[in-house]
């Protein structure tokens, strides 16, 4: 009886906390909410859209070391809720060519700099980011340039961690309640490391094989010509079926690389920040 008076205590702390962030923006705001596609911008954008009053649009930035397969799931979601959705395109910048240790600030004062200005021009008083609450406890350069250009956190304000976000977007009944966790092509590369387009390309691509091969959530590490997959344990098994080895070695090979490895750890997020 208590675990049922406990599971019942959760489940109305999550949806005053929906509430609360429905209803913290009002008719006057018009609210630009930049969406990558992932999972936590989202939630951030159907919570805003479906129980809140304020005008709500996405903006997604297409970079070459944005995975284009999460461009094209912003649109489409974007679609399915009839949301105004922006789509604006940069070229990898100068800054970000040798892959600095400080490149996640870099990033993120670049993106949300045109953003910003973009949100200016067309008259949104307020700009917010899909960042929660677990994001604090990891390595987030990045989060400095949100707090430079006043960019708002609504699920970080309001608490929301990702598992409680991946739960609500299950009682919403959306397929993405399950989407893997991504990020820019460049955190498969190691820091101080020149950035090719050729390798952005294996690495987009590797890893478009390993998700139609069912492998979810997988990383293509790139260490000059070697390619270290990264992928959750319980797939070790499958990837080294004969068939979906070989199918993985000859496609890497296929665009350049000469050795291919498996990562005996399995996936870590975060596995190149310096603090790992």
């Amino acid at each position: 009886m208590r675990f049922i008076t406990i599971l019942l205590q959760l489940f109305m702390e999550l949806e005053n906390k929906v509430k609360l962030l429905g209803s913290s923006f009002s008719a006057f705001d018009k609210v630009l909410v930049a969406f990558s596609g992932g999972v936590d911008s989202s939630f951030l954008l159907y919570v805003l859209r479906m129980f809140s009053e304020a005008k709500v649009s996405a903006i997604t930035v297409k970079t070459p070391y944005i995975p284009e397969r999460e461009v094209n799931e912003a649109q489409s979601f974007c679609k399915s809720l009839d949301i105004n959705h922006e789509i604006i395109e940069l070229p990898l910048h100068k800054s970000l060519i040798m892959n600095p240790p400080d490149r996640c600030y870099l990033c993120k004062s670049l993106l949300f700099g045109h953003i910003k200005a973009y949100a200016e021009r067309e008259g949104f008083n307020i700009i917010a980011d899909g960042s929660n609450a677990d994001d604090k406890k990891d390595y987030r350069p990045g989060m400095k340039a949100l707090k430079e250009l006043d960019i708002r956190s609504p699920l970080l304000e309001s608490g929301f961690r990702k598992e409680e976000i991946r739960q609500q977007l299950r009682e919403f009944g959306l397929k993405i309640w399950d989407k893997p966790a991504y990020s820019c092509l460049l955190t498969r590369i190691p820091y101080n490391t020149k950035i090719a387009m050729r390798d952005l390309d294996i690495i987009e691509e590797g890893e478009k094989l390993l998700d139609r091969l069912g492998l979810r959530g997988a990383r293509v590490r790139l260490h000059e010509n070697t390619a270290r997959i990264e992928l959750d344990t319980r797939y070790f098994i499958k990837i080294l079926e004969d068939k979906v080895r070989k199918k993985i070695i000859s496609s890497l090979k296929a665009r350049g690389v000469d050795f291919v490895s498996l990562d005996l750890e399995g996936y870590r997020m975060g596995s190149m920040n310096p603090n790992k």
